[in-house]
Formats: structure tokens, C-alpha cells, sequence
């Protein structure tokens, strides 16, 4: 008996103590509703920890729906040729929301282009090079992930393979 009402003592406590700080912190009147159903949410996420935790959350990847217009606005932005294949989409945060953000990364190639030497044989690899972006993407009705490609940014580029022009 003794150890429930310590349990109960402990939790009013700890629920004062968290409204008035979150009081002092945010100079507003806490939704104390709104606290102790994230509380909750928490308490249960963590004890579900192998099942789908939103405490440790590792990023995964996702199949665009829309991967040969999310190719194309990429085409675009760099005017490197997009492996389609390549596209993946993580998200790290929920997708809870109805839009949420993603990172976009693919591979892409630059033909090399030869001068007009016609005395010599050019044979050049095509460059290939890592692009990163990011953008939001939504669910629609049947599950599938659309990437809104109006909202790509291209964070980085780098080169995978580079070559200096070689004659034979």
C-alpha cells in the first residue's frame, strides 16, 4: 500500500513540477491535456521499444511513386542524367503529417564531350556523381509515396568518378 501511494505521490509531483516549468519556459499557460498525452505516447513508444519506436527513429527507405518526374526536376536543376534506379527517398522524422520532409539521393552521369580532334580516338568514361536533395513528399489514398517536385532543393552534389580526357 505504502508503495502505490509513493507511486502516486510521485507522478503529482512530477506533473506539477513539468506545467510549471513548462510554464516558466515558455511564459504561456501549459495545455496540460496536450502534456500528458505526449507523455503518455512516449511512455508507450518506449515500451514498445522493438516495434516501431518513435524514440529511436532509424531512417528507412521509401519507393517514389512519381520517380520519373522527381528524375526529370533533377535532370533540371543539375543537367546530369538521373539514374532512375537509383532514386531513393529516407525520411528520419514521422510521417504522420500529411506533408512531411524527405532526402532524395541518386546517381547521375555527365557525358563527356570531345573536341573536334578527328586525328585521335577519344575514348572517355562518362562522370558519375552523387546528388543529394531534399524535398516534401506526401501519402496518397492507396499508400504510395508522391515527392512533390516543385519543392526539390539540391543540397549537394559530388563526384564518384571523375576522369581526365585520355587519348589512344
Amino acid at each position: 500500500m505504502k508503495i502505490i501511494l509513493f507511486i502516486i505521490f510521485f507522478a503529482v509531483f512530477f506533473e506539477a513540477g513539468l506545467i510549471s516549468s513548462y510554464t516558466i519556459v515558455t511564459s504561456q499557460a501549459p495545455d496540460v491535456g496536450k502534456l500528458i498525452g505526449l507523455q503518455i505516447e512516449e511512455v508507450t513508444s518506449f515500451l514498445s521499444f522493438g516495434s516501431g519506436s518513435k524514440i529511436i527513429n532509424t531512417q528507412g527507405n521509401m519507393n517514389i511513386t512519381n520517380y520519373q518526374q522527381v528524375a526529370s526536376e533533377l535532370t533540371n536543376k543539375t543537367s546530369y542524367d538521373i539514374n532512375v534506379q537509383s532514386l531513393t527517398a529516407q525520411t528520419s522524422g514521422s510521417t504522420k503529417s500529411t506533408v512531411f520532409p524527405i532526402n532524395i539521393t541518386a546517381i547521375g552521369y555527365q557525358n563527356q564531350v570531345s573536341g573536334s580532334n578527328t586525328t585521335a580516338v577519344v575514348i572517355t568514361a562518362n562522370q558519375t556523381y552523387s546528388i543529394t536533395a531534399s524535398a516534401n513528399a506526401s501519402y496518397d489514398i492507396n499508400g504510395n509515396l508522391i515527392v512533390d517536385v516543385g519543392t526539390i532543393q539540391i543540397t549537394s552534389t559530388s563526384v564518384l568518378y571523375g576522369n581526365d580526357s585520355s587519348t589512344v
